[in-house]
């Protein structure tokens, strides 16, 4: 058994009582006889960030089970054969909660110097920060904030990000420029491992409608 998670976006017609009948039926083909379902979060309609099969709006349900891996085709199959469902993404579970927020580590209590803090300084504690940090854990940081203007941008302090959820819609945001495309490394200054982990929760997102492809598919 593994623990996955499955988005659903199903048609905003239906209501809980007949979407709460499908997954029931969906998950006792994964879960079988040692499986079991052990979260579901009912996100509710909420407005898509591109039409999908016309429609506008979804309901969204967030699932968390202990699968059986051989029963997954099964399973994917019986969900594409759902009239009454527009898309869903099924993915092993690392940790994340169900809810569309990223998972933060505690931000570390340090004494405050009188006076400006030098800019220099700053940023190579930062760097420091992360070649002393654990193996894994140097992947891990906050979302950037940039200074105005034409100047020399830089990363301020704040908490690392020990999970990033791909359905993290406000995190996710902030590494996307106007015209909706990932702003690069040069500019975000992140480490290359979780630069990988941004792109693939991103792809995910716009995927799930949560994120547009361009900014034209916003309302």
């Amino acid at each position: 058994m593994r623990l996955y998670e499955a988005v659903y976006i199903f048609d905003a017609v239906l209501d809980e009582t007949a979407i709460n009948q499908k997954l029931d039926r969906y998950h006792a083909l994964v879960t079988g006889n040692d499986g079991e379902v052990t979260s579901i979060d009912h996100w509710g309609n909420r407005q898509l960030a591109y039409p999908i099969e016309k429609k506008k709006t979804g309901y969204y349900v967030v699932a968390q089970f202990n699968g059986d891996p051989t029963a997954l085709p099964e399973f994917e199959r019986a969900l594409k054969l759902d009239d009454g469902l527009l898309r869903y993404l099924v993915v092993l579970n690392e940790g994340e909660p169900t809810t569309g927020m990223s998972i933060l580590a505690p931000q570390p209590e340090h004494v405050g110097r009188s006076g400006d803090d030098d800019d220099d300084e700053d940023d190579d504690r930062v760097e420091e920060e992360e070649e002393d940090a654990p193996e894994g854990e140097a992947d891990r940081t906050s979302p950037p904030e940039f200074s105005g203007g034409r100047g020399r941008r830089r990363r301020v302090e704040g908490p690392r990000i020990q999970l990033l959820n791909y359905k993290d819609v406000s995190t996710l945001s902030r590494f996307l420029t106007e015209s909706g495309k990932i702003l690069p490394r040069r500019t975000t200054k992140v480490t290359a491992g979780f630069q990988r982990q941004l792109g693939t929760a991103i792809k995910r997102a716009r995927y799930l409608a949560l994120l547009p492809y361009i900014r034209d598919h916003e309302a």
